[in-house]
């Protein structure tokens, strides 16, 4: 597949620089998600792989993908509770804390192409967790 746009020798050697001191850089860091959880997965899919830095590579990609997803799901989280405060200001005022659900992290994980179903049962309503006592119901 010729694009016409040659490449000159220094281009792809820059590239390959550049990708290898990448590859380096991952034997010093240690990622998020530890390197056997990473193995397991990838294995379980049936994917082996010696190379422990094609492993973390999996690893802060999927580190990346993870934190995608919850900024998004905060956003979504943000955009709910702020609709609510229109509705109920003067509770809203004294209880300002986020509080992300399964309709929050299922929105974002859709616009990744993950589509989440969850049972109706499911504990999805802020006051979940709280103790009864201080609930203002």
């Amino acid at each position: 597949m010729n694009h016409n746009h040659p490449q000159s020798s220094d281009g792809k050697h820059d590239d390959d620089s550049a990708l290898s001191d990448f590859l380096a850089s991952l034997m010093d860091y240690t990622p998020t998600i530890p390197d056997e959880l990473v193995e397991h997965y990838l294995a379980k899919s049936g994917f082996q792989c010696p190379d422990v830095r094609l492993i973390r590579l999996v690893a802060v990609a999927t580190q990346k993908f993870v934190a995608e997803v919850a900024s998004d799901a905060l956003q979504h989280c943000k955009a709910r509770q702020a609709a609510v405060v229109k509705d109920k200001r003067e509770k809203q005022q004294k209880d300002k804390r986020l509080i992300l659900t399964m309709d929050d992290l299922s929105k974002s994980l859709c616009e990744y192409g993950v589509n989440v179903k969850h049972q109706e049962y499911f504990a999805d309503s802020p006051s979940t967790g709280i103790d009864p006592a201080s609930r203002d119901e």
